[in-house]
């Protein structure tokens, strides 16, 4: 029965009696399931987190996806041969450079020049090697060999003294340099 709600007045005729309407079944919602009122740790829901499913494998692989994490990323191949080109270069670079240096005129000297004593009491055999080498024309040089002799006083020559620690020195040389 429909019923009209409004203000009517008591002389009007009541609306002409209409067909029946069939209502279609509306299907029956299940019921909301209940929402906790505290959310369970870690902050997920019941509906996010996946079963834990305790066993054998599954603890195989969270100790495979822990040790993952440890191993350093690999490099792609592209990134490999980068690396290795840059690489090549350099080693080419002072490759280049080294036989720039044994390219310019250069010259071994021969000759016999004693090392100098330096500041600290070692002996300075750049500044006889490059003295060699100014007395063949050049301006520097390197030492390539040397020679080592022991000067000792005349005093050790007397028969019967004791030998002193300061009777004899070692005296170096400078028999070879590469000069340029």
């Amino acid at each position: 029965m429909i019923s009209a709600v409004g203000a009517a007045s008591p002389q009007t005729a009541a609306p002409p009696p209409q067909a029946p309407q069939q209502i279609a079944p509306q299907p029956i919602a299940p019921p909301p399931s209940p929402q906790p009122a505290i959310p369970p740790p870690g902050g997920a829901t019941a509906q996010q987190a996946a079963p834990e499913n305790p066993g054998l494998l599954n603890e195989m692989g969270k100790a495979l996806e822990k040790s993952l994490s440890i191993l350093p990323t690999l490099k792609s191949p592209s990134e490999t041969l980068d690396d290795l080109n840059a690489k090549t270069k350099d080693v080419v670079k002072d490759a280049g450079e080294s036989l720039s240096r044994l390219t310019k005129p250069a010259s071994v000297a021969e000759g016999r020049i004693k090392c100098p004593a330096s500041a600290n009491g070692a002996t300075d055999c750049k500044t006889a090697a490059d003295t060699l080498c100014r007395s063949r024309g050049f301006k520097e040089g390197k030492s390539l060999s040397t020679d080592s002799v022991e000067a000792c006083s005349p005093k050790v020559l007397i028969p019967g003294r004791a030998r002193k620690p300061d009777d004899c020195r070692t005296d170096n040389f400078v028999t070879r340099a590469l000069c340029q």
